[in-house]
């Protein structure tokens, strides 16, 4: 059997002083992808809707990597200071596309920045900064100096959600790496998981084929089998 093409939303970066741009993403995700039996191919920004239509049409699955913020303005809310690689054209393209998979039954897999796209495009908001809008937060944010497997904190899943099924543990450690987060859920969502602070660790929705968004970074995690199970379930669902 082919394995199923899963396409992988990349971002913008700027090299040789500014004068090139490049569309990147971290190996992590797609070597993660590839260990669960999958085919990455990754998704450039600049596409326009009809172009985008093809590649959507051409993929079995969706993963909506991490990155910057989300512009506010796409959930109804003003810009604050602490916003970080805001990119309009990132969001243009990871709305749409996520909002295409949700229709067309497409797994989809939203990791970190990923997480919060999902929300969005299904009508959610987000906390811009959890640490100024959440008082008395666990720390989310990145810990420099630490690798990005460093195990951050507990989240607790819940029963009889697909990620509770698909990790077959209540209760299991996260790297965190994040300074936003699901506000209000979107009204075709439920949350599957929270950090011990009440802020929401997983998203899904109900009754799709997989349609997932996780808030830490399973890719850094695969030598975790609770991580590797997870790639594996998304990869299956493409199949």
């Amino acid at each position: 059997m082919p394995r199923p093409l899963i396409g992988i939303t990349t971002h913008r970066r700027n090299s040789d002083g500014g004068s090139q741009d490049v569309f990147g993403l971290m190996a992590a995700d797609v070597e993660a992808i590839r260990r669960a039996g999958g085919l990455p191919v990754l998704v450039p920004l600049g596409l326009a809707e009809d172009e985008l239509r093809d590649l959507h049409d051409r993929i079995d699955g969706l993963l909506l990597s991490g990155g910057g913020d989300v512009e506010p303005s796409e959930y109804g809310l003003d810009r604050i200071d602490d916003l970080r690689e805001v990119d309009a054209d990132r969001d243009r393209v990871e709305l749409t596309l996520a909002r295409w998979a949700v229709d067309a039954e497409k797994p989809l897999l939203g990791i970190c920045r990923g997480a919060q796209t999902f929300n969005v495009a299904l009508g959610g908001t987000l906390y811009r900064d959890i640490a100024i809008e959440h008082p008395g937060h666990t720390k989310h944010d990145f810990y420099p100096g630490y690798p990005r497997n460093r195990l951050s904190h507990a989240i607790r899943i819940a029963e009889e959600t697909r990620l509770a099924r698909t990790l077959g543990t209540p209760i299991v450690q996260v790297n965190s790496l994040h300074h936003q987060a699901a506000r209000d859920v979107a009204p075709s969502l439920t949350p599957a998981a929270h950090a011990p602070d009440g802020v929401i660790e997983a998203l899904e929705l109900p009754g799709h084929r997989f349609a997932l968004g996780v808030q830490w970074h399973p890719e850094w995690l695969t030598e975790m089998p609770e991580m590797r199970r997870l790639f594996e379930a998304f990869v299956r669902a493409a199949r």
